[in-house]
């Protein structure tokens, strides 16, 4: 996998040219489609991820208050979602201002995440842009962008009827020792 900046292995296009305020977009190639095991834990080497191994089964697309298991949110971008993670400690109003640009059947899935980069973090497959608040008008510029984007590998495959649980959810299913978890889809 290797990273790049618009204009740095793209040609040498002007960064600032067409895309107004997403020049500060890292891009990332390379990227498995490979499944795994539900239950492996992958070791990506971005994060939050911006692609890469993951369950067969992904996230449904919507609104979580909890820390999501990343191996199915993976599988969501593969479908073409762009995966919004925020501090826990982010402002209730810039939570909301990030709810805001969710509606029912987007190719959304916002939650919390600890440890990120920046307060605010907008993932789509091969891409990622950072931002410090919830407000930031780029974030709507870059889902206009990428959601459902010219990097998805499976466009127009579902952002729902898949696994809706929680990270919490997950590691209850599984405890400490077991490897295999029920298919949410039964």
């Amino acid at each position: 996998m290797s990273l790049y900046l618009r204009g740095d292995g793209d040609g040498g296009a002007d960064p600032a040219a067409s895309r107004g305020g997403l020049d500060e977009v890292r891009y990332y190639d390379d990227l498995s489609v490979d499944h795994v095991d539900e239950g492996t834990t992958v070791d990506y080497d971005v994060f939050p991820p911006v692609g890469g191994p993951h369950y067969p089964i992904w996230q449904n697309c919507g609104i979580y208050d909890e820390p999501l298991r990343t191996e199915y949110v993976v599988h969501s971008q593969e479908h073409g979602a762009v995966w919004i993670t925020y501090d826990p400690d982010l402002p209730e109003e810039q939570v909301q201002a990030l709810h805001a640009h969710y509606s029912p059947g987007d190719y959304l899935v916002i939650s919390p995440l600890e440890g990120l980069p920046a307060p605010v973090v907008a993932s789509a497959w091969g891409s990622q842009l950072l931002l410090e608040e919830g407000g930031d008008p780029r974030l709507a510029e870059y889902l206009v962008e990428f959601v459902q984007g010219e990097n998805t590998p499976e466009p127009g495959a579902p952002c729902s009827g898949g696994h809706d649980g929680t990270e919490e959810d997950f590691v209850g299913r599984i405890g400490t020792e077991a490897r295999e978890i029920a298919d949410p889809r039964e």
